[in-house]
């Protein structure tokens, strides 16, 4: 295979060239990307006879092109402002693409790819992604589904709680940031209810979870839950269902007065010269201090947690998953759900193994036995549980 890889040299492209590099049946990989001084932090670990480098602008079709013809499939870990860049560019090459972006509107993609006979699936990370295997799987064990409750954080291990938001930083400053202002939906009793970006962290949205070997985290509100549920064909019937993101406790107080006071607003500060917002200044007054040290772990905590009617019998099925950071290569537990995920499922499309045409998503595409071997020879462990709530 000959694989291409757009921002491998990002945290989790590093992540996906090591785990492609290993591979046999790999014989070329492209790390497409700005700049490559950062490929350092994996050479001396991994044989890099494999992978070239190639300085592209993701904005021009013509290098996209170039590329594109030379493999056999794309993993794009770019932001999501290239996708339609990526996209289009796969559709005129006629080569496959997988990306960790959400769902999008697909419509005209879909048909698009159809008839360009290949395969694009966003949403092929660690969340989305991993969680979307699960889903599919979980909607299959039950006869009806009454609750979904999906859970998912990286945060540091306990001793590397150094800072008073007891975080660290396994993806993009500004990235995380965004989250904290994100709108939401979750189904409460039966009833959509819309969580507006500002009350996210509201004590009334937020609650706490026992998480196996780590003990008490804090959830809160992640996005469209109900965008899943749409997919799947439960939001008319399901009881309630939730989306949320994990943290050590405390992680809600600190952010609900900051953003009463307005430090994550895109607007300007008024008074001060430039165009600098405070959304500015947290990215870049914060993001520097939030680093892990080389002898300390970002932890990937996730849960999923099913109910619903099987053969008569309400059941509970539960689903958790902990990563942990590799100390010896330094590879992060939250790229090695991301670039992992993304890796095993670009192999998986040329290979035959998803054989369907068009905008896919990992809920209804991914073979789920083959792909948890495949986490599981990576270190990554999925543990199950079904307990019988009433006969």
């Amino acid at each position: 295979m000959k694989i291409l890889v757009l921002g491998g040299c990002g945290i989790q492209g590093r992540t996906a060239l090591c785990d492609l590099a290993s591979d046999s049946h790999v014989s070329q990989i492209i790390c497409a990307d700005i700049r490559f001084d950062e490929l350092s932090k994996i050479s001396d670990f991994m044989d890099m006879e494999k992978i070239t480098t190639a300085r592209i602008d993701a904005q021009n079709r013509s290098d996209l092109l170039n590329l594109y013809k030379k493999v056999d499939v794309v993993i794009d870990l770019l932001p999501k402002d290239f996708k339609t860049h990526v996209n289009e560019a796969a559709l005129e090459a006629k080569v496959p693409v997988v990306n960790t972006n959400y769902m999008y509107d697909t419509k005209v993609l879909d048909k698009a790819a159809k008839e360009a006979g290949i395969a694009i699936m966003p949403e092929c990370g660690l969340d989305p992604g991993i969680d979307l295997v699960i889903y599919g799987d979980a909607q299959t064990r039950f006869d009806s589904l009454s609750s979904i409750k999906s859970y998912c954080g990286g945060f540091p291990e306990r001793k590397a709680c150094t800072n008073p938001m007891n975080y660290k930083l396994s993806w993009i400053w500004r990235g995380v940031l965004s989250s904290t202002m994100r709108d939401g939906r979750i189904i409460k009793d039966r009833q959509i209810i819309a969580i507006p970006s500002a009350r996210q962290h509201d004590e009334s949205f937020v609650h706490e979870i026992e998480f196996p070997d780590l003990g008490t985290l804090e959830a809160i509100p992640n996005g469209d839950a109900v965008f899943f549920t749409d997919r799947m064909g439960l939001t008319k019937t399901i009881v309630n269902t939730g989306r949320y993101s994990l943290r050590w406790p405390g992680w809600s107080a600190f952010w609900r007065p900051l953003k009463a006071l307005g430090f994550l607003s895109e607007d300007p500060v008024k008074g001060l010269d430039g165009t600098v917002s405070p959304m500015d200044f947290m990215d870049k007054h914060l993001g520097p201090q939030l680093a892990y040290q080389d002898d300390e772990k970002d932890l990937v905590a996730m849960i999923n947690i099913f109910e619903g009617i099987k053969d008569n019998k309400k059941i509970r099925f539960t689903s958790s998953m902990l990563i942990e950071r590799d100390l010896e290569t330094g590879i992060m537990a939250m790229s090695k759900g991301v670039g992992y995920t993304a890796a095993i499922a670009a192999r998986m499309i040329v290979r035959g193994d998803i054989k369907e045409k068009g905008v896919l998503s990992p809920m209804n595409h991914i073979p789920v036995e083959k792909f948890m071997n495949e986490l599981k020879k990576r270190g990554i462990q999925i543990k199950e549980e079904t307990t019988i709530l009433e006969e």
